[in-house]
């Protein structure tokens, strides 16, 4: 599992027009977008999404969990793309949907258990993601 996190102070997804997910953070959330392989688990998620909650990467290096941060989850296949060859990416690493749908979920619920506060993307759906990424902070989490 790969989990690519933004530190925001905005963040919303739309579909077909529709906010769909947004968080309003005050002062800094993070959006997480969420890539799955074939042999993640359920696991793996919940193991993520406890690194993601302690991270220390907002304002005075303090976690989300320090400071009730929300969070925005987005599931995102293209993090599996494989370019190593030519110039069409190949996604034979991303799991498919059957399987990443329900980690993605995991990891989201993971997340609400541990307190935080989260918004979601739609599966498989073409979105509009918009965030202004604060910092810019940008990293990737691998499980």
């Amino acid at each position: 599992m790969r989990v690519l996190v933004q530190r925001v102070s905005a963040a919303q997804v739309t579909v077909d027009g529709q906010t769909v997910g947004r968080i309003d953070p005050n002062p800094q959330g993070l959006v997480a977008l969420v890539g799955v392989t074939h042999d993640d688990t359920e696991a793996t998620a919940k193991a993520l999404a406890d690194k993601l909650w302690r991270l220390r990467i907002l304002a005075g290096e303090r976690a989300a969990a320090d400071l009730n941060a929300p969070i925005l989850v987005v599931s995102q296949f293209t993090l599996y793309a494989d370019t190593a060859k030519g110039r069409r990416p190949s996604w034979s690493a991303a799991a498919p949907g059957a399987v990443a749908e329900p980690l993605v979920e995991t990891f989201a619920q993971a997340l609400r258990e541990l307190g935080a506060t989260v918004a979601t993307g739609k599966f498989g759906a073409h979105m509009e993601v918009e965030l202004v990424n604060d910092g810019p902070v940008t990293l990737l989490l691998e499980g």
